[in-house]
């Protein structure tokens, strides 16, 4: 290799070295100014969101996550795993020290009648001086390692917190809804007891005898299904509190259903710029890019200094009389033979660098449609939730109506009986158009995670 191909290459790889580590404050700076201009979720602000699930003034709740938080083994897990990453962390940032170690031997030997001994105390240094940067860029790397981790761990804790609300929300209504198939399957009975006796009488026939019964069966169907829903969301508040199922016991709470839920974010633009998932994507490229700046410190001389210091005792194993000897040696190695292969390693990293940061982009824009889809599914509940009470309150008319000119003989008992099940259809309509639409609030809060999600890792 000639020395102006060398001299090239060396250049080439200082200017690379320059950016030995990205601003992650100043990215994220950029990414709340762009939030802020696109004013996604601006209708929402108001109050702070911290502890958001505690306007549903439920204490049987609110346990549920205090538990969730504390025993939930991923929670656990993920938590483990960030002190790993902290220990790494500190163990990168040891090289920066002198590495060595301390030996002390003692020897005795026999030859024929002689004996001799002999004893020695020694300590070896080995100091790899980082004039070039590669330590700094691989603490950095190590650092941004375990930032992720953390910003893991934070993206964890959201989802815990609201897949706990979302299964106390779904559990209390599916109670809701068993409680209101066995009101309506009580009133279908009510009445086939009616019609058993009219037909006996010879006043009503069978056709409105076998309906009433099909609409009862149609119910008793549903309650199998109930049941099963209620053990599932049982199930996973159990898992996620760390229980078995049978060792969780959930009282009714219909209460739940009457309170004023509402999606209130004090800052909007920062609820979406500190989601942990953009955060972690940001760690990791500044992680590829700190290894990247490594790689390419790879390319220049190693410089360390190695020492060594001893005391040796010929006769004894007391270490008296002792001799003393040291030794400081400084070295440079350059891996020359190896530069084919290292630029090789410099330029795969550089492309892990920005495949990250192409990553990093790609998350940004999911989260910005994450949060604009949201807030559609949040208007759109809420119509639909506004439409199922509507109709539920003109079907209840209706069959009050139905009811009343039965009696009067003005219409057939199968009207009464069509009136009756359009009822039970748009209550049971209205109850999910209900559960939806809380649901869609938790999945609002649980989307714009950015403010109150640190309150939970603190």
């Amino acid at each position: 290799m000639s020395k102006y191909k060398l001299t090239a290459l060396v250049v080439a790889s200082l200017l690379t070295g320059c950016a030995s580590k990205i601003d992650e404050q100043q990215y994220q700076s950029q990414l709340q100014e762009f939030v802020t201009k696109t004013q996604i979720a601006e209708q929402l602000q108001g109050q702070d969101e911290l502890n958001w699930w505690q306007q549903l003034n439920s204490s049987q709740l609110n346990d549920l996550v205090m538990s969730a938080r504390t025993n939930n083994h991923d929670l656990r897990t993920s938590q483990l795993q960030l002190k790993s990453a902290l220990a790494r962390l500190g163990g990168q940032k040891a090289q920066y020290l002198p590495q060595g170690g301390v030996a002390v031997d003692a020897t005795r030997t026999s030859i024929g009648d002689a004996n001799t001994r002999q004893s020695a105390a020694n300590v070896n240094l080995d100091w790899q001086l980082d004039l070039f940067g590669k330590i700094t860029a691989l603490v950095n790397a190590a650092n941004a390692g375990a930032m992720s981790q953390a910003e893991q761990l934070r993206a964890l804790q959201i989802e815990v917190v609201a897949s706990v609300v979302k299964g106390f929300v779904s559990l209390q209504g599916n109670k809701q809804k068993q409680q209101i198939i066995a009101l309506q399957i009580e009133a279908l009975q009510q009445s086939i007891a009616v019609l058993r006796a009219r037909v006996e009488e010879g006043v009503a026939n069978e056709l409105d005898l076998n309906r009433t019964l099909a609409q009862l069966k149609q119910q008793q169907a549903l309650l199998p299904e109930i049941e099963y829903a209620q053990f599932r969301d049982l199930a996973t508040l159990a898992t996620l509190t760390g229980q078995l199922p049978s060792d969780l016991s959930v009282v009714d709470e219909q209460s739940l259903f009457e309170y004023a839920f509402t999606v209130s974010l004090a800052t909007p633009s920062d609820a979406i710029a500190l989601r942990p998932d953009i955060s972690q994507a940001l760690f990791e490229f500044s992680q590829a890019n700190s290894l990247s700046v490594a790689a390419s410190k790879a390319l220049l001389p190693d410089i360390s200094l190695s020492a060594f210091a001893g005391v040796v005792s010929l006769g004894n194993n007391q270490l008296s009389d002792t001799a003393q000897q040291w030794q400081v040696s400084p070295r440079v190695e350059w891996s020359l033979l190896s530069y084919p292969a290292l630029l090789a390693q410099r330029d795969a990293q550089q492309y892990l660098s920005e495949a990250a940061y192409s990553q990093y982009q790609q998350v940004v824009l999911n989260a910005m449609a994450q949060s604009e889809l949201s807030l559609q599914l949040l208007v759109k509940q809420s119509q639909q939730q506004s439409y199922a009470e509507q109709r539920y309150k003109y079907a209840n008319n209706a069959f009050l109506q139905a009811q009343a000119m039965y009696q009067e003989g003005q219409i057939p008992y199968l009207e009464l009986l069509d009136a009756r099940q359009d009822v039970l259809i748009a209550q049971e309509n209205a109850i999910d158009s209900t559960i939806s639409s809380l649901l869609a609030k938790v999945n609002t809060y649980q989307v714009f995670n950015g403010r109150w999600s640190y309150a939970l890792v603190n």
